[in-house]
């Protein structure tokens, strides 16, 4: 929806002024949230409650869409391709007018314009506008998606191929179909990897999706080659180079989006393993307040990034959310007034203002040789993708101690072991302890579905795992999702960082200096305030946005 009215109907009620008006609208345009999402972080009421005085201005019914599953004829009241075009979901019918929920039902022409697409008298009611869209998803576009699957399976098994020149089906119609259809299921899922995986029997495609992987109906098997091959050209690798390992990209639009495929083949016993790493970056939030921080991190965080100098790095293992985090950093401070650059392996997401420059292993350009040549570039803020050696460790202490700030990650269990990291590389504790201004470490772990959420009493065992006890926890609840359609019967759906923060502050400089262990470094951290993962992990327990599960797996 547009935001303008509904700040307008949430003044004209007394909800907000002038100034949180502009302040809200600020906000949606600058994280690009709806604007219901907005209203509730900004703490002013639940989203049912602003689609209610939607429906109450419009004068309308507000309609719950969570776990509505109509009959196939009401469906079929509104084709999908006018469900999709219009963002409308048909709701009931009385025998002379249909009940219709939009997307936007503060858009006027939206409605006339159904109308008269269907013919016949239409009533509109008010739902929340993120249902209605997981609706049409769910019942029109992933119906639509799978048919279209099955129907090209279908047409996959009675293609034969040449022995002579098994590659040139690589670019046959149903072959070509099949990859597209595999990358568009892939983006409705929001997985995050897809596997292509040879096997002696058969041929696996998995995707991933929040942090697990999960099997689609496979090809056949005599088509694996033709399938890789097809993802070969699409990704301009050697398709008759199948004994050493190729790095890729795929650039193309699904779903009208512009979306980014890393891909990287191996060659296995049976063929070759690709898996293609999804970057969309309409789907990752690059913004600070999108990342869930809890509030005295990202205020630590938003102080730190706008300093003159200094060391800042993100900590975790892979996948755990350390590029978006710095990413997010370098968007809030891409200032016309600042020079940044960053060294990436590679560079994932595009960003204007900044100079990005990706890693060449193979003609010697690596981090520490970029990071020479950036300190020539006039820079104010550098990212280093990672520090995997002394040279580039070193070299970015020197940067930050002649007034540039730099952003780094380390692949490390805690915040504390950064440290002790950077020092066992062959860096002098004194100045890591001069250069390090703090350390974030985090990890992300799967949230619990909100359509199928309930709550449940744990075993004393489960809780035991935690280091609690039943008295502990007192009246705390818990909770945990009981498996639905929206989750894919998981019980989770989509995910939240963890975080801990290692201030370095004088004492824990002091004991940096002392070449403090690890252990020494996180107990001294904690007796001054410093939030544990496995504290965090409690606390988005408590909040109901996880489970003890997810906590025990992540830290």
């Amino acid at each position: 929806m547009t935001p303008g009215p509904v700040l307008d109907l949430l003044k004209s009620r007394g909800y907000i002024d002038d100034s949180q008006q502009e302040e809200l609208l600020g906000q949606i345009q600058q994280s690009g949230k709806d604007v219901a999402q907005a209203v509730v972080d900004y703490g002013l009421m639940e989203r049912d409650h602003v689609f209610g005085l939607i429906a109450e201005d419009l004068g309308a019914q507000y309609i719950d869409l969570r776990g509505f599953n109509p009959q196939p004829e009401l469906i079929a009241a509104i084709p999908s391709g006018t469900a999709r075009l219009y963002q409308a979901v048909p709701v009931s019918f009385d025998g002379n007018a249909l009940s219709v929920a939009l997307a936007d039902p503060l858009n006027p022409q939206t409605g006339e314009d159904l109308r008269f697409a269907l013919g016949k008298e239409v009533v509109f009611c008010v739902a929340d506008t993120r249902q209605v869209t997981d609706f049409i998803e769910r019942v029109y576009t992933a119906g639509e998606g799978a048919g279209a699957m099955d129907d090209i399976l279908g047409q996959l098994k009675k293609v034969a191929l040449s022995d002579e020149d098994p590659d040139a089906e690589a670019n046959s119609a149903p072959i070509v179909r099949y990859v597209d259809l595999v990358l568009e299921q892939a983006m409705r899922e929001q997985a995050s990897d897809i596997h292509f995986e040879p096997f002696e029997d058969d041929f696996k495609i998995r995707y991933r999706v929040d942090g697990a992987l999960y099997e689609m109906a496979p090809p056949p098997l005599h088509l694996a080659n033709t399938i890789i091959s097809r993802i070969k050209v699409m990704s301009n690798l050697n398709i008759a180079e199948r004994r050493i390992p190729q790095d890729g990209r795929i650039v193309m639009s699904l779903a009208g989006r512009d979306v980014d495929f890393r891909v990287s083949t191996l060659p296995t016993t049976f063929g070759e393993s690709v898996v293609l790493r999804v970057l969309d970056r309409s789907s990752v939030s690059l913004d600070l307040e999108n990342l869930s921080l809890p509030p005295n991190i990202a205020e630590y965080i938003e102080e730190t990034i706008v300093k003159p100098n200094g060391i800042f790095i993100v900590t975790g293992p892979t996948g755990a959310g350390k590029t978006t985090t710095l990413y997010a950093c370098l968007r809030r401070i891409n200032t016309i007034d600042s020079k940044l650059l960053t060294a990436e392996d590679p560079v994932e997401y595009d960003i204007d203002g900044i100079m990005q420059v990706p890693v060449n292993e193979s003609i010697g350009l690596n981090f520490s040789r970029i990071l020479r040549a950036f300190l020539r570039q006039d820079p104010d803020k550098i990212l280093v993708g990672e520090m995997r050696d002394v040279e580039t460790a070193q070299i970015a202490i020197q940067a930050s101690l002649t007034g540039h700030l730099v952003f780094s990650t380390l692949h490390t269990n805690d915040a504390a072991g950064a440290v002790t990291r950077m020092i066992d590389m062959g860096c002098e504790p004194f100045l890591v302890a001069a250069s390090l201004e703090g350390v974030l470490g985090q990890r992300l772990l799967r949230t619990i579905c909100e359509e199928c959420r309930q709550p449940y009493v744990p075993s004393a065992a489960l809780l035991g795992e935690l280091g609690l006890s039943p008295e502990d926890i007192g009246e705390k609840q818990f909770y945990t999702g009981a498996g639905c359609e929206s989750c894919g019967d998981t019980g989770y759906r989509g995910r939240q960082g963890l975080f801990e923060l290692l201030d370095i502050n004088d004492p824990i400089a002091e004991l940096i200096t002392e070449r403090a262990p690890t252990v020494v470094l996180r107990q001294k951290a904690i007796e001054l305030g410093m939030t544990t993962l496995r504290e965090d992990g409690l606390r988005n327990i408590y909040g109901g946005k996880t489970t003890i599960e997810e906590v025990l797996k992540y830290t």
